[in-house]
């Protein structure tokens, strides 16, 4: 499928599903703007890119910093053009036991999944409204549709974003800008690999980036994925409270 995109800016490009979206809209002839803390990875990745033919520039920039996100989205459009593409997809994923409970490391796991997301369309959202064009995807989570047991901060990072990008959407909807949520279920990532309990439907992170950019392509508003486990995360939204809390308890015991 050929690019729709001149120029994207990706956010947690290092690994995971950031590294396989800037891949793939590279390899379609998008010019790439990869932004993460690892300046090694971002490096290798950059190199990879231009060696087979494609235009990316690395930034090194912590999403939970505001102004560095404002640097890097003018450090973008100086080198390689106005921004049409925001994929916001960094992201952390924290476990944190009732007898552990530290709200500094929820209050990380907000700053960087949400406030990453807030900070990165801040940066770029005027450019996109002035030109009456660009598309913002946030890259959120089935989590976002229900909480559980010590993946709360997790989870109300992803229903807070959720919750951003529909207001947002419905505002700018007839001003030319489009904005995709898309929420993969369990994705073989550096951040999944700590979990300990089954994961149902796990996709590669190649697969999940492809689905992602058909998604962003088609202009949808919200994709939710594997069809699956997105049908399972519907069936456990309307279970009553009680119920689920049992079977969470009990799935907890094996672990």
């Amino acid at each position: 499928m050929p690019s729709t995109y001149a120029v994207a800016l990706v956010t947690g490009a290092s690994s995971g599903i950031g590294l396989e979206l800037a891949r793939q809209l590279a390899r379609d002839g998008t010019k790439v703007a990869l932004v993460a803390r690892r300046a090694d990875l971002l490096g290798s990745l950059a190199n990879e890119i231009r060696a087979a033919g494609g235009t990316a520039i690395p930034i090194v920039a912590d999403v939970r910093d505001r102004m560095a996100l404002h640097a890097a989205a003018g450090e973008t459009q100086r080198d390689l053009g106005p921004i049409d593409l925001l994929i916001a997809n960094a992201g952390v994923g924290h476990s944190i036991p009732a007898e552990e409970f530290d709200a500094a490391i929820f209050e990380d796991t907000m700053r960087t999944n949400l406030m990453g997301a807030v900070y990165a369309v801040e940066a770029i959202l005027p450019s996109m409204l002035d030109r009456h064009s660009g598309q913002i995807v946030g890259v959120s989570s089935l989590a976002a549709y229900r909480s559980f047991p010590q993946t709360h901060a997790y989870c109300a990072s992803k229903a807070a974003l959720n919750s951003f990008l529909e207001g947002l959407r419905a505002e700018i909807a007839t001003r030319g800008v489009k904005v995709t949520t898309v929420c993969p279920g369990f994705v073989r990532t550096p951040m999944t690999a700590k979990n300990r309990g089954a994961m149902p439907f796990l996709l590669e992170p190649a697969d999940a980036a492809r689905r992602i950019l058909w998604a962003a392509r088609a202009g949808r508003r919200v994709y939710n994925f594997p069809l699956p486990m997105a049908a399972l995360m519907k069936v456990v939204h309307w279970l009553p409270a009680a119920v689920l809390d049992r079977a969470v308890r009990s799935a907890q015991s094996f672990d």
